[in-house]
């Protein structure tokens, strides 16, 4: 995509790391817990005393957090345009029914991050025919957790591919609002339609999601920031307004991939995690 100012080409720069999070890292066996602790170390290190806002992803059940760095909250997302649409495997977010942790990964973002907790049938998991959203990082699989991240913003913005679509020239500094929803991978033609989920119309001049769940309980609101593992060791310096449903939805693995088929979007496989964000200093405190 061809950015517009030099303030989109950092902005895309920034949010790239997590649509390649280090790419050339193949499968490999979990790491240790003493690496995703110098993260976090690392983390804490680089953003101390610096003046980032709360961070995200966290565990939407613990409400603490000390970083009093103020933002004012987004509007509702029926008042935004839709932007990007975009998931990880697994979780970021802990909380409801993905509690369950995956394991370190490979240090990079994949294979961590948390599962649904409930349990599926033998049909729902059955084998699919081929494989979806396949990278050096493997595929999608029945069974496997997707936290889906609809980005609104407050710019004159429209649905494509990258975030950067969420910034004008005009409005360099947009409220930004994610709807998050977890899901997880069913081998059944009568669970939900990710291409329904994902479709994108225009009501009263602003694009949409008319689709986004509303029966997966009631979202948890806070302030926080974008995510992608590309910010393990870095503070992210974008201000996000946060709702994440705490109920799983279960969705129709075949249709994920005649999406990826093609959408504006330009998605074809699934995002690494950022490592969950547990320093207080990190973290806005979710008013109850």
């Amino acid at each position: 995509m061809k950015m517009k100012s030099a303030t989109l080409v950092a902005f895309a720069s920034l949010f790239a790391i997590q649509n390649t999070a280090f790419a050339e890292s193949a499968a490999q066996a979990p790491v240790v817990d003493d690496i995703i602790a110098t993260q976090r170390a690392a983390l804490a290190e680089n953003t101390n005393g610096v003046g980032f806002g709360p961070q995200s992803p966290r565990d939407i059940e613990q409400v603490a957090g000390t970083n009093t760095r103020a933002f004012q909250a987004a509007p509702a997302f029926s008042e935004m345009n839709l932007c990007d649409i975009h998931f990880h495997e697994n979780a970021e977010h802990r909380g409801g029914e993905f509690t369950e942790y995956a394991g370190n990964g490979d240090g990079h973002g994949y294979g961590t991050g948390y599962k649904y907790t409930g349990e599926l049938s033998d049909a729902e998991l059955a084998p699919i025919d081929s494989p979806i959203g396949a990278t050096e990082h493997g595929d999608l699989q029945p069974g496997d957790t997707i936290e889906v991240h609809y980005v609104f913003s407050t710019a004159q913005a429209q649905p494509g591919p990258t975030l950067g679509t969420c910034l004008s020239d005009a409005i360099n500094n947009p409220q930004l609002r994610v709807e998050a929803q977890v899901f997880v991978l069913v081998n059944d033609a009568d669970a939900l339609d990710f291409n329904e989920l994902a479709k994108v119309e225009t009501i009263d001049g602003l694009f949409q999601a008319p689709n986004i769940p509303t029966n997966t309980g009631t979202a948890v609101t806070y302030a926080g920031s974008t995510t992608g593992p590309g910010y393990n060791e870095n503070g992210s310096p974008f201000q996000v307004t946060w709702n994440v449903r705490p109920n799983v939805a279960r969705v129709d693995i075949n249709t994920v991939g005649t999406w990826f088929e093609g959408n504006v979007f330009e998605e074809d496989h699934a995002h690494g995690v950022r490592n969950l964000v547990v320093n207080t200093d990190l973290l806005s405190e979710i008013a109850q």
